[in-house]
């Protein structure tokens, strides 16, 4: 079994920020493997949905909780499935990255995105993959830039959302080649 985390926020205020890129993902992913529906899972404090790649149990999972205690959702399934951190990959926000681009790491701090530092805390390492979105930065308007705890809390431009349809495949193409298949 394999666990595919997206983070963000939870709450309809929050569907479309850059912070929910994770989330996005996810019901892309959703619907391209053809999965069930997300349903809650209190116990898991998490929204799940589920599916078979190639044989292999695979669970997409939006944690409940905000995104700084991203962690207790993901330790709470790990626990749960008796799984370890190499079962996991983890997509979530990058300002250090250009918007619609991506990277992928496989064992890296947290760099400042309190989400994924939650994550590391609670698990005890910084080992498990991860696929870091690039939503770029804020831009400087009449010398003053905008806090990127604003920054990410904010809405994609319509620039920005015409790009993330070309973003996503990305990301399935990047998990395949995680998963090992064709």
């Amino acid at each position: 079994m394999k666990l595919i985390i997206g983070l963000g926020n939870p709450g309809t205020q929050h569907a479309h920020t850059r912070h929910n890129i994770g989330f996005l993902a996810l019901d892309f992913l959703q619907h391209a493997f053809s999965f069930e529906a997300f349903a809650k899972n209190q116990k898991m404090l998490a929204e799940v949905s589920s599916g078979l790649l190639k044989n292999e149990k695979v669970l997409l999972v939006k944690p409940t909780t905000f995104m700084n205690e991203s962690g207790s959702a993901v330790r709470a399934l790990i626990q749960f499935y008796k799984l370890t951190p190499a079962d996991i990959a983890v997509i979530h926000d990058d300002m250090d990255i250009s918007s619609a681009d991506l990277r992928v790491t496989r064992s890296s701090r947290a760099a400042g995105h309190n989400g994924v530092a939650d994550i590391i805390e609670k698990l005890g390492t910084q080992d498990f993959f991860r696929i870091r979105l690039g939503i770029g930065r804020p831009t400087e308007v009449s010398g003053v830039c905008m806090p990127s705890h604003d920054f990410v809390l904010q809405n994609f431009s319509p620039e920005e959302q015409e790009k993330l349809p070309n973003l996503f495949p990305k990301v399935q193409e990047e998990l395949f080649r995680w998963l090992a298949l064709p």
